[in-house]
């Protein structure tokens, strides 16, 4: 009886971590998409220079769109692998994004976009694995 009891509250504690982490990746999700509107805003109404309004316009499609998905699904999602790839998706977001506002307002090196990118595509693949093995 004691081994089963503390087993339960082994898993139990394992599922109250997921939770919590499914909490962050939602609210993460909320501040990427909040941030996007903003930066598209901001290159619409506030940018002259063609080339960096256009950078800030794919920042701020790639912030909304996986600000979003990870909202969404970082809500629900209690299943490791499914957790593993929306954090790849919130680094990607972070790295891609992030590089190109920061090379569009601060010149600095874009060379993390593609790290970034890479990241996007591996937490889709994570993510498509994770719905055949549900």
């Amino acid at each position: 009886m004691r081994y089963g009891a503390a087993m339960e509250v082994a898993c139990m504690s394992l599922l109250d971590r997921r939770k919590k982490h499914a909490s962050l990746l939602a609210f993460c999700g909320g501040l990427l998409a909040a941030t996007a509107v903003g930066l598209s805003a901001y290159a619409s109404h506030g940018v002259a220079d063609a080339l960096v309004q256009s950078r800030l316009q794919l920042a701020a499609l790639y912030a909304f769109g996986h600000g979003a998905v990870l909202t969404v699904l970082g809500a629900t999602e209690t299943r490791a692998l499914g957790q593993v790839g929306l954090y790849l998706l919130l680094l990607g977001t972070l790295l891609f994004a992030g590089s190109l506002v920061g090379g569009a307002l601060l010149h600095w090196p874009t060379s993390l976009a593609p790290i970034g990118g890479s990241g996007l595509m591996l937490g889709w693949v994570v993510l498509a694995i994770g719905a055949l093995r549900h």
